[in-house]
């Protein structure tokens, strides 16, 4: 059964740090475009980072220079590391593979065809 299985969340203060991680089964993660996505209440869901099988990496300006993607091929596992996290980090965070880019980066949604169940970030002092 293919599952994407987040975890790592929970409640930080304000320039605190979280590794979240993105365990996959049922589909090899080099294979795919691997993308992390959040949610905060109200808005839409946004590209965070991406990453593909030769480790080149994408970042929303919104996180450069606090958050890295990394990627473990033996676990089969991508990991987002947050430092230095801001109340407007607070979201659900998603990690989701996309398989028909031909290695390509984005953060458009559309394009990812398997996705996690989330996990919540919370920033807050």
């Amino acid at each position: 059964q293919l599952q994407l299985v987040e975890s790592g969340g929970g409640l930080v203060q304000p320039g605190g740090s979280l590794r979240l991680s993105c365990a996959a089964s049922g589909l090899t993660l080099d294979s795919y475009v691997i993308g992390w996505f959040r949610q905060a209440p109200g808005k839409e869901r946004e590209g965070v980072s991406c990453m593909n099988s030769d480790g080149s990496s994408y970042y929303a300006d919104s996180v450069k220079g606090r958050f890295t993607i990394s990627r473990d091929k033996i676990k089969n596992t991508v990991y987002l590391q947050m430092n230095n996290l801001k109340p407007e980090d607070t979201a659900v965070y998603y990690c989701a593979a996309a398989g028909g880019t031909l290695g390509a980066l984005t953060s458009r949604v559309y394009e990812y065809d398997y996705w996690g169940q989330g996990t919540q970030v919370t920033v807050s002092s």
